[in-house]
């Protein structure tokens, strides 16, 4: 989950929570929030937080290390007016998150023709 991979990344480059949250600029129990899986980053924060541990949003939210779809998806996959088509998506399992990923990139090229 998605929380699980945060609290990896965090302990991998041995800082607080209180250090990630300030480079957030959040408060510690917003980013403490976020670790335990009782909130959701909304998509200009899970853009920081794979600028801040080099990471692709990709496999923030899916543990995919070579995925790379475009940022721009997953800004529109997050936005609350489409979130609620896609609301039960951080808890799915693994194979089904990647099929739901493959069937928008099918349906944004499609859109592109």
């Amino acid at each position: 989950m998605l929380g699980d991979r945060l609290k990896k990344l965090r302990n991998d480059h041995n800082w607080t929570q209180e250090d990630v949250a300030r480079k957030l600029e959040l408060s510690r129990g917003t980013y403490a929030h976020y670790e335990i899986n009782k909130r959701q980053p909304d998509y200009d924060t899970l853009k920081k937080l794979s600028e801040i541990f080099d990471v692709s949003i990709d496999y923030l939210i899916t543990g995919n290390k070579y995925s790379s779809s475009e940022d721009e998806m997953w800004k529109e996959f997050l936005d609350p007016k489409t979130q609620v088509f896609f609301k039960d998506l951080l808890d799915a399992p693994e194979e089904k998150i990647q099929e739901l990923i493959k069937f928008w990139e099918i349906i944004r090229d499609r859109d592109k023709k």
